[in-house]
């Protein structure tokens, strides 16, 4: 896999998304990026991001198959909201930093090869 092909599927769906201050960084930092002069911890650190950024929205998606309370008033929906977005940003990073679920590895050693760092 040709990780050129993987930048531009996250920039069509960053395109997709945009709004989301998380998803400008990360467009920004892979956009003109040049990772062949990066340290292995600086792009063991991108990977982890993307990794993040990855269980994040899976996260999100997950949250939607959830129903929503009949308890919960449309004033505090909005807060409920911010905390609940707040919690799996929260969640999705620390989920990339501890756990070994394989994706930043596996980003990883691909950029390794593409990039021959």
């Amino acid at each position: 896999m040709d990780i050129s092909g993987l930048t531009s599927a996250y920039s069509q769906y960053a395109e997709s998304i945009s709004g989301n201050a998380k998803t400008d960084a990360l467009t920004k930092k892979v956009s003109g990026a040049d990772y062949s002069k990066a340290t292995d911890e600086e792009l063991m650190e991108v990977c982890k991001e993307f990794e993040a950024y990855f269980l994040e929205q899976m996260y999100k998606e997950m949250m939607k198959t959830i129903p929503e309370s009949e308890l919960t008033s449309s004033a505090n929906s909005t807060l409920v909201d911010y905390y609940k977005d707040e919690m799996i940003k929260k969640v999705s990073a620390q989920t990339a930093e501890q756990s070994n679920m394989g994706l930043a590895q596996t980003l990883y050693e691909q950029m390794k090869r593409n990039y021959e760092v």
